[in-house]
């Protein structure tokens, strides 16, 4: 797959096992690996230079200004310089440092990408932002600077904890969700496959929501139009790793930030009840959480969601689901953010009394 942009084409690669990390460039080249994937898989990096490797401790509290300013410190020992390369493997935390650095060291440097996550291979890989945080607040900082090449491998996803890979999920099921009518359809077929890590419906969903995703950074690459559509859930979803302080992985946060935003759907009269039932079906079963987690200060909350980047002005900004498509809402109440939360809890709670009377 060719993903076009005005800053530079790059290119997606569906690798079928891991024996292509032996092949990427070892030469006037800067590593910066998850540590967590280095302990996994570390003979596949047995040739890389160790002073030409960085391990990173890939949290929400290190996605930020020193961690990136730390790195370009390192790579300015290269001689190099812009004929360097920056090659990153890990998940979204990974991109968003490693993007940021290749971006605004020298002007910007060549970069390969390796996502080892489902929520980075089936999203945030393509598209080019970085986003860094900013006194706790989740992606106030950022750039637009696409990978050189991106190589996904399934085979990676095998390691991840069962919370890790229903967050990727999260965003497989957002986009389908998002397609209408056919793409809730090839969910509601398909969960129960993708549940179990079936390695040909995971590439095959991977693609999908990239080729899905494409349509809208291709014609809008800089998030100023059609584009901001693809933050459905998102400005719940953020607000609620923000008030959890992390605890709720990104993917399942957008899986809840979904619910609460249907649920505002649903009162303002924008969609039938009868689609909010069915994605709720499909998202409750990639959504496992501690039901105390949302026994926040509502101010809190609302705060948070205040400070999501997509914010205009006063009014507080969301993008719904209507019964055709999706309508971009800038005048949201906080009286709708805490029914849009109680909604959710309500839902989620009733999930936990069935469960436990079977």
């Amino acid at each position: 797959m060719i993903i076009h942009s005005r800053l530079k084409d790059y290119t997606v690669h569906i690798e079928e096992n891991l024996d292509f990390l032996l092949n990427l460039p070892k030469e006037n080249v800067q590593f910066v690996i998850d540590r967590k994937v280095y302990d996994l898989y570390e003979k596949y990096f047995d040739s890389v230079p160790k002073d030409r490797l960085i391990l990173l401790d890939a949290t929400e509290e290190n996605k930020i200004l020193d961690t990136a300013l730390a790195i370009c410190e390192k790579m300015t020992e290269i001689p190099a310089k812009r004929n360097m390369q920056l090659i990153s493997v890990g998940g979204g935390i990974t991109q968003d440092l490693t993007g940021f650095v290749a971006n605004i060291l020298y002007r910007g440097i060549k970069w390969i990408f390796v996502p080892t996550t489902l929520l980075a291979a089936c999203d945030s890989c393509i598209g080019g932002k970085t986003s860094l945080n900013y006194k706790k607040y989740k992606n106030l900082l950022g750039t637009f600077y696409p990978p050189d090449e991106i190589h996904i491998c399934a085979r990676f996803f095998d390691t991840l904890s069962e919370g890790d890979y229903k967050s990727g999920l999260g965003e497989v099921v957002k986009f389908n969700i998002m397609e209408g009518e056919d793409g809730l359809k090839k969910m509601e077929n398909n969960i129960a496959s993708l549940l179990t890590r079936e390695k040909e419906k995971i590439n095959q969903f991977v693609l999908s929501s990239l080729t899905y995703k494409k349509k809208f950074i291709e014609v809008d690459e800089f998030d100023r139009g059609e584009r901001i559509k693809l933050n459905f859930a998102h400005t719940f979803g953020h607000a609620v790793e923000v008030v959890s302080n992390y605890a709720i992985p990104h993917g399942t946060a957008v899986a809840m930030g979904m619910i609460m935003a249907d649920g505002l759907s649903c009162k303002r009269g924008l969609l039938d009840e009868e689609m909010i039932k069915r994605s709720e079906k499909i998202l409750l079963q990639i959504i496992d959480i501690d039901s105390t987690v949302l026994d926040v200060d509502m101010e809190h909350f609302i705060k948070a969601v205040r400070k999501d980047k997509k914010q205009t002005d006063s009014a507080m900004t969301a993008v719904l689901r209507t019964k055709q498509d999706l309508t971009i809402v800038k005048d949201m109440t906080e009286e709708e953010v805490i029914y849009a939360v109680q909604y959710f809890k309500d839902l989620y709670q009733r999930k936990h009394l069935l469960l436990r009377r079977r």
